[in-house]
């Protein structure tokens, strides 16, 4: 009950004309970012971060989620009417989605992907509703050698669960570490890894990275692959077919239920949107009676990843709230947005910020429900923008980043540095190296480090301190679990391909 009187009084705070304003305005720029390829909505996030750092950061973080939601609801319109996935998480809606679309029934798909999205969306807000204050009351009674075994939980967990080759998750990590580094030591006061570049003191900006990374590095990939023409089918709604198929979502109720537990789990855990509607997908054509169908146009297989994915998406900010740790590159992009507001992710923030924790909550609930009428009224607007020649918007695209990495701290260098992180970023990509474990590691690489140096000075240098009570002792356990998780998985491959054949 006390997490029901606090969510009525978050939609005391978010119920205002500004925060309602900014969620529209957030929705309809999210809804770009997402059918726009070369976006996406880690990097719609960080460019609209120096556009906050003047405002309330209860309005900043409304404004900000909204585009979320915005981003994960237009991905799914151009990988319906396209066959071009706006956001990665939306490559599975494109299996079943397109061929439904150009088989005749846009209106269907797109009214399928929709409220199986906002069923999810529900699902996770609910659960973060339900959740939160007792994961945050559980993490006061943490102390440095916790939070260090929470950290470790989250690196390891990539690295065991985040779908990518733990080697190349591993490098990705050391590399945002490094990053991490870069500047003061908080615990002696010492300046490391500056090179002799005075401006590097403060460290490299979490906002000219991931503007780099996700901007330059997307854009540079959407240039690349960018086709001579795009072929899209018709966009028109049809209100009559959008309600009738909304009431028939019931029938696949139980797709329903089970995609969302799946998108809450890869949301908690780092497996993030993508992992999760593919998992999805995978699952609901292996159970479904009508497997056959699938990649024909069926209509489960659009409800499994666009319910997955939205309730990852959204039950990622549990634990980036309760624990400081993001669940998503999304919400990475979001805490490094807190920690600039002066903000600091964990248990003390439901205690001391209680108006910003249920205020952005509430507003996720109506975020979703701005997010879902909108993106229903404007699919043919942006459809017909889907037209535009690429050449147009590249210019345009790159000529934002690079005014926001300048706003940043008005600093040229920090312009030099988002190129670099662009260039990287593409290489990343094109390498197949995941970049949500580099983004993770520079957010709370440095708290990790943090933490395990302030428990090495309780404990005397003894590692013992790690496993001192059963809290500590089992997430160590369960993080070296998750490191262990891949060597298992090849040794079992090993010894099904030496098995005799019978």
């Amino acid at each position: 009950m006390e997490n029901i009187s606090e969510l009525m009084h978050g939609f005391e705070v978010a119920l205002t004309v500004q925060h309602i304003g900014l969620m529209l305005v957030g929705v309809l720029l999210g809804i770009l970012v997402g059918v726009l390829p070369g976006l996406g909505a880690p990097n719609g996030v960080s460019l609209l971060l120096p556009l906050t750092f003047g405002m309330q950061p209860v309005s900043a973080i409304i404004l900000l989620s909204s585009m979320y939601w915005g981003a994960l609801f237009g991905g799914s319109v151009t990988s319906i009417l396209f066959n071009i996935p706006g956001e990665p998480s939306s490559v599975a809606t494109t299996f079943d989605g397109y061929p439904m679309a150009r088989d005749g029934h846009p209106t269907k798909a797109l009214a399928t992907a929709f409220g199986s999205a906002a069923f999810g969306a529900l699902v996770g807000v609910v659960l973060i509703t339900l959740l939160a204050s007792w994961v945050a009351k559980a993490a006061l009674q943490f102390g440095p050698a916790e939070y260090f075994a929470v950290y470790f939980l989250a690196f390891a967990s990539f690295i065991g669960m985040g779908g990518s080759p733990p080697a190349k998750t591993l490098v990705s990590l050391s590399i945002g570490f490094a990053l991490a580094a870069v500047g003061m030591d908080t615990v002696s006061g010492s300046v490391r890894l500056t090179m002799g570049v005075d401006e590097l003191v403060k460290g490299v900006s979490f906002v000219v990275a991931v503007m780099g990374l996700f901007g330059i590095g997307e854009l540079l990939l959407a240039v690349e692959d960018e086709s001579a023409s795009i072929k899209g089918v018709a966009s028109k709604v049809e209100w009559r077919e959008v309600f009738r198929t909304l009431a028939g979502l019931p029938r696949h109720g139980w797709a329903l239920l089970r995609s969302a537990a799946i998108g809450c789990w890869m949301g908690i855990t780092p497996g993030g949107p993508t992992a999760a509607s593919f998992m999805s997908y995978g699952v609901a054509k292996r159970f479904s009676p009508r497997r056959a169908n699938f990649g024909r146009g069926e209509q489960e297989g659009i409800v499994a990843p666009e319910t997955a994915d939205h309730a990852a998406g959204t039950s990622a900010l549990l634990p980036m709230l309760a624990l400081g740790i993001p669940g998503s590159a999304t919400a990475a992009v979001m805490m490094g947005g807190l920690m600039i507001w002066g903000l600091n992710p964990g248990p003390m923030l439901f205690i001391e910020q209680k108006d910003f924790v249920w205020g952005l909550i509430a507003s996720m609930y109506l975020g979703n429900v701005v997010a879902l009428a909108l993106v229903l009224l404007t699919v043919p607007i942006f459809a017909a923008m889907m037209r535009i020649p690429f050449y147009i918007i590249t210019p345009l695209i790159l000529i934002v980043i690079t005014v926001g990495a300048y706003s940043v701290s008005n600093s040229y260098l920090d312009v030099v540095l988002m190129m670099g992180f662009g260039v990287l970023g593409y290489l990343f990509k094109k390498l197949h190296y995941p970049l949500a474990p580099l983004v993770l590691a520079m957010v709370i690489g440095d708290k990790a480090e943090d933490a395990f140096r302030q428990s090495m000075l309780i404990s005397k240098g003894s590692l013992g301190v790690f496993f001192s009570n059963g809290l500590v002792t089992t997430l160590m356990g369960i993080g070296f679990v998750f490191l262990a998780l891949p060597i298992l998985g090849q040794i079992r491959a090993r010894r099904t391909e030496t098995r005799p054949a019978l």
